[in-house]
């Protein structure tokens, strides 16, 4: 890339020297001063047009190149994914006696469970990439049971809901991915002992938790991309970026709250968001 952009510098220098001299030329010609500017308006316009062509037209290229490369590897991912899950299905038929056997399947079912997730999300997050994500009418309360079921598959924190049917317009898979993140925060900074609760009241979801907590120092850069509350836990600590980064393409508020030892709460308000009656 660093190439194309020494040609396109060097034809863009060459060019204002060329207008510079046209310039010059007309000056001494005494050519009307409306006709030379009008003449180098057009030529501006000629030479801007194609060093753009030439730079974008690149970068196309390279786009075109990438698209085409990952739809490839998508739909090679697709095919391992329904083997596994179909030869998964076939076993447990054969092994319904094996308890032992019946066990080791069901991890491997739930891995290739969130593999599919993980394989959908790529296809959402390239889709977004090249055009606009259509929303849809989505019940929040659905959601998070739905949500809430996949994750009591780790067998961890138990989930305490106090939610009823509320009904918001927005980019489902978006939403799924932005709660999915703080559900895993939440489990990941907490005894997997201890509940966490989930109660939406007058537009407001609050997700409360009994881990680890934060100071203020921390609160102030729980947004920054990698980073993380306690490095003894592994991520990637950009959970909360990515959260962050929804919340404000949707309009929805977000406000995190908590306390060293004590635990979090995030609150999202989805006024913004909520279907018109």
């Amino acid at each position: 890339m660093k190439r194309q952009i020494w040609i396109a510098t060097l034809l863009y220098t060459i060019s204002m020297m060329v207008l510079f001299g046209l310039l010059y030329m007309f000056l001494n010609s005494q050519i009307s001063f409306i006709l030379i500017i009008f003449l180098l308006l057009v030529l501006s316009l000629g030479f801007g047009y194609i060093l753009s062509s030439y730079i974008l037209s690149q970068k196309f290229r390279i786009d075109e190149s990438l698209l085409h490369l990952t739809k490839e590897i998508l739909h090679e991912l697709n095919i391992p994914i329904s083997t596994i899950q179909a030869n998964s299905t076939l076993l447990k038929r054969a092994l319904k006696d094996d308890e032992k056997a019946l066990v080791r399947l069901g991890r491997i079912d739930d891995a290739s469970k969130r593999l599919e997730r993980l394989y959908m999300e790529l296809i959402y997050s390239i889709k977004k990439e090249i055009h606009s994500v259509e929303k849809e009418q989505v019940d929040v309360e659905m959601l998070i049971k739905e949500r809430c079921d996949i994750l009591k598959l780790q067998k961890r924190n138990e989930f305490i809901l106090d939610i009823e049917p509320f009904d918001i317009c927005v980019d489902r898979i978006g939403f799924e991915k932005m709660l999915d993140n703080i559900l895993i925060n939440a489990m990941k900074y907490s005894d997997k002992n201890s509940p966490i609760t989930i109660k939406l009241d007058d537009n407001i979801i609050s997700i409360k938790d009994s881990g680890v907590g934060m100071d203020e120092v921390e609160l102030i850069t729980i947004y920054e991309r990698y980073y993380q509350a306690d490095y003894h836990v592994s991520g990637e600590g950009i959970g909360l970026a990515l959260v962050k980064a929804y919340c404000d393409d949707e309009k929805i508020r977000i406000d995190i709250s908590s306390q060293k030892g004590v635990g979090t709460v995030v609150r999202l308000d989805l006024l913004n968001v909520k279907m018109k009656s």
